[in-house]
């Protein structure tokens, strides 16, 4: 991790090292020539610069390389407006069904009962959506760190059944308060026949249109060339749409431009077949749920 132009820099990349704002989501670039100018100047070894516009900012307005990239937004303007009229009846009722099974939600501080409470959610399975899952087997003050970051723009709900925590929301907005994300959502597994999801993602609704923050974030829509998933349709009933932001990459390096004109910016992976991509999501999920003789968390 580098800071520079008081931004934090993650770099990544082995052949081609690609360098992004840290939590680019969150984070103005109001200024990307300083930050090119300060990576040049730098000494460090990198290649590309990339970053995101932000919305509503849906036109390209800088004069780099672009290519288009996509998030799952929900424009939100009062609470009831998204309840009544952006989702289905069946949705509204999975996340009424969570207030029947005695879940509660609301905003909770950020301290040690938390995290040990997010502890405990990270560690109760070790695969989700069919792969591994990478925060299986942290230990607390690992977590505690991961989530510590954008404290000052962050609020943390939580899902609750008899006081325990089942699930959770870390909503960070953005520094210009005009979208926030879902830096993390997750709920526990054994209690998804209380649908506690559905009902933090009202909350976090709740709390947008509260403080007046018009987008609401929840990653991407579309990953690389990846057909509908239950991930996608589970944002789209909730209300999310695809929006496409221009993406740049701005080469810092000779091999960075060579790489932007062969496409090694992108990953391996993205220059496969969706057929195959799909063939081997499907083997890895066998696989995991025979190692781990689980059924698969979401």
């Amino acid at each position: 991790m580098l800071e520079m132009c008081s931004k934090q820099i993650r770099v990544e990349g082995r052949l081609v090292r690609i360098a992004r704002l840290e939590g680019e989501l969150y984070v103005s670039l109001n200024d990307p020539e300083a930050v090119l100018q300060c990576l040049r100047n730098s000494g460090e070894h990198v290649d590309l610069f990339t970053f995101m516009q932000m919305l509503p900012d849906t036109t390209p307005k800088h004069n780099f390389p672009m290519e288009w990239d996509n998030v799952a937004a929900l424009e939100i303007s009062t609470f009831d407006h998204w309840w009544k009229e952006q989702l289905g009846k069946k949705t509204r009722n999975m996340a009424r069904h969570a207030e029947k099974k005695g879940v509660t939600l609301r905003e909770v501080s950020f301290d040690d009962v938390l995290v040990r409470g997010i502890w405990e959610i990270y560690n109760e399975c070790p695969i989700r959506q069919g792969r591994r899952f990478l925060h299986y087997g942290k230990d607390f003050e690992t977590v505690r760190r991961m989530t510590a970051t954008f404290l000052d723009r962050s609020i943390f709900i939580g899902a609750f059944f008899e006081e325990k925590l089942i699930g959770f929301i870390k909503l960070t907005a953005n520094d210009r308060g005009t979208q926030a994300g879902f830096m993390y959502i997750l709920s526990m597994a054994k209690h998804r026949d209380k649908s506690p999801t559905n009902a933090l993602i009202a909350e976090a609704v709740r709390s947008c249109a509260k403080r007046g923050i018009p987008y609401l974030l929840y990653s991407n829509f579309v990953y690389g060339k990846r057909q509908k998933d239950s991930l996608m349709e589970f944002k789209e009933r909730n209300g999310f749409r695809r929006i496409d932001l221009p993406r740049y990459y701005v080469p810092i390096t000779r091999l960075g431009h060579i790489a932007l004109r062969l496409g090694l910016h992108q990953s391996l992976v993205s220059h496969l077949p969706e057929s195959m991509l799909a063939k081997v999501r499907e083997l890895r999920t066998a696989w995991y749920k025979r190692k781990f003789r689980l059924e698969e968390a979401i």
